[in-house]
């Protein structure tokens, strides 16, 4: 009888005992915001708001303290542009004709003198409208990879410093609305911070780290906004990726803001791909073990800096001011990662010049009419030569072979 009551208290004990809480992970974190309940995370909309809620319960829960203007949140106000799409499907709108993006801001206070700044947008296209490359009509642009794979790598070093005890700088973690529609959020939050910006030693940005391919190539922006980056990159990088470094500060993401604000910065970036800004940009097509080695050696970049106190700021040329001025297109989505001679192609968009000459991807283009194309920037310019309704002959090399096709533009 004894035993019975034994076993049966056991059995009691083991009922009342809280369930151990299952660690949430990247592909977790993703799989919320880029579902389909969410509707895409256009700026301003409760869709937007159900995902700044998600992620603000993230913060809390991973200890760090509300940073916003009140609470987690930072609000600002726009008044946006004619997107009738927006209109149409969101009442997110308010009478006076603006909208209110929301950025999320977790701090983790070690009582240090500077501060790094690790931050990521949230916020997609919705339904698509400006900015999409869908043409068949409205459809959920979840963004997976773009961006809430940012976001999920942000949470992810949130918790990895946590539990490594850095101490010797301050965290701030910064989940930006309105990057979609021109880096609004992190503009805002550059000229109204909520910390001393001049403490801020520098600042490092994640958008769409989620399509690690086979060559592991991850291309990384602002290496030359301080002296000490290349080095850092290099010694931590242990041959994990194929690093395509980018001089410049300025660039289409968040981290231009802070570069502006004389920080140093670098953005993380795993390359662009056919679902770019439409909607099968999805969760399960992200590579979530590239995610993981990403933020393993983004930790490890923070790790060797902490050591090096306020960092020295690098003004870089612009390379946005460079890029020539072209009358057409041909129709392609360059690689951005390839680092060869030439201009690899990524994608080929339909019925276009490219597409309608035969052109394919993967091919690598080394020729334009007489200019010889060895990289980004000679394409730009031999582009910028030809006007409407010219043709012209592109050599690419096409699996180790050179292949010559006509282009009428």
């Amino acid at each position: 009888m004894r035993a019975i009551i034994g076993i049966l208290i056991a059995i009691a004990l083991i009922g009342c005992k809280k369930e151990v809480e299952k660690p949430v992970s990247m592909q977790d974190d993703v799989a919320f915001l880029a579902s389909d309940s969410l509707q895409g995370r256009d700026t301003g909309t409760p869709y937007e708001l159900m995902a700044a809620d998600y992620i603000q319960k993230r913060y809390g829960a991973l200890g760090l303290e509300p940073k916003g203007a009140g609470g987690y949140y930072q609000t600002f106000t726009f008044t946006p542009s004619n997107d009738p799409h927006r209109e149409a499907t969101f009442d997110s709108i308010a009478s006076d004709g603006t909208i209110t993006g929301t950025n999320v801001i977790g701090y983790l206070d070690n009582n240090a003198e500077t501060t790094v700044v690790i931050g990521a947008h949230y916020d997609h296209l919705g339904m698509g409208g400006e900015g999409s490359l869908y043409r068949e009509g409205q459809a959920i642009h979840n963004g997976a990879d773009d961006n809430a794979s940012g976001v999920a790598v942000m949470l992810n070093l949130a918790k990895k410093v946590q539990d490594s005890a850095l101490t010797k700088n301050n965290f701030l973690f910064i989940a930006f609305s309105g990057e979609e529609l021109g880096l609004l959020g992190s503009n805002f939050f550059a000229k109204n911070p909520t910390i001393d910006l001049d403490k801020v030693t520098y600042m490092i940005n994640m958008d769409m780290v989620g399509r690690l391919n086979e060559e592991k190539q991850l291309a990384v922006h602002g290496v030359g906004t301080s002296p000490v980056f290349k080095q850092t990159l290099f010694v931590n990088n242990n041959d994990r990726f194929q690093v395509s470094e980018h001089e410049s500060g300025v660039g289409p993401s968040d981290h231009t803001s802070f570069y502006l604000q004389d920080i140093p910065v670098l953005h993380f970036f795993t390359g662009q791909h056919e679902d770019y800004h439409k909607p099968g940009d999805d969760a399960e097509k992200l590579n979530y073990e590239g995610m993981e080695a990403i933020s393993s050696y983004i930790f490890d970049i923070v790790k060797d800096l902490g050591s090096q106190g306020e960092l020295a700021f690098k003004k870089t040329k612009n390379e946005s001011e460079e890029v020539p001025r072209f009358k057409v297109g041909l129709g392609v989505v360059p690689d951005y990662l390839y680092s060869g001679e030439g201009m690899r192609i990524d994608g080929v968009s339909e019925d276009r010049p490219a597409q309608r000459a035969g052109l394919v991807k993967g091919d690598i283009v080394v020729k334009m009419g007489d200019s010889t194309v060895t990289d980004m920037m000679s394409y730009m310019r031999a582009l910028s030569s030809f006007e409407q309704g010219q043709k012209t002959k592109v050599i690419v090399q096409r699996d180790g072979k050179e292949v010559t096709v006509e282009v009428e533009f």
